[in-house]
């Protein structure tokens, strides 16, 4: 899915999301990322969205975002409530959706000048 043709800003932005992976700018990541306005970390240890654990999170903690983005693949699959309080506990809102989702409104999101932080899972990983 091709979301964007030209650069949005002085920011990061995804252009498009496949089975292939996520392409952020002219990039693309096959694997699971975590992606700020200006920053994308693409060693992210997460494998599916069941394996998810507090820990997976400390780097997205310290970019201290306002709201967290994760996409969970293909599918939207949410999180144990007491992962979700990981984050609710330091005052950040958290949204779980389809990566595909994600990818569309860490775009809006971060248009708009707002500190979003997306966790992502590749529609197309398999564990």
């Amino acid at each position: 899915m091709e979301l964007t043709l030209d650069r949005p800003g002085d920011h990061l932005y995804i252009r498009s999301v496949s089975s292939a992976g996520i392409r952020i700018s002219d990039r693309l990541y096959a694997g699971p990322v975590i992606l700020s306005a200006t920053l994308v970390l693409d060693d992210w240890e997460a494998d599916t969205p069941q394996n998810l654990a507090e820990h997976h999170f400390e780097a997205v903690f310290e970019l201290e975002p306002e709201v967290v983005l994760i996409g969970t693949g293909a599918s939207q699959i949410f999180l144990h409530p007491e992962l979700m309080m990981c984050f609710y506990r330091r005052g950040i809102g958290v949204e779980i959706m389809t990566t595909d989702a994600a990818c569309r409104t860490f775009n809006v999101l971060a248009g708009e000048g707002r500190n979003v932080v997306a966790a992502m899972l590749p529609p197309g990983l398999t564990p």
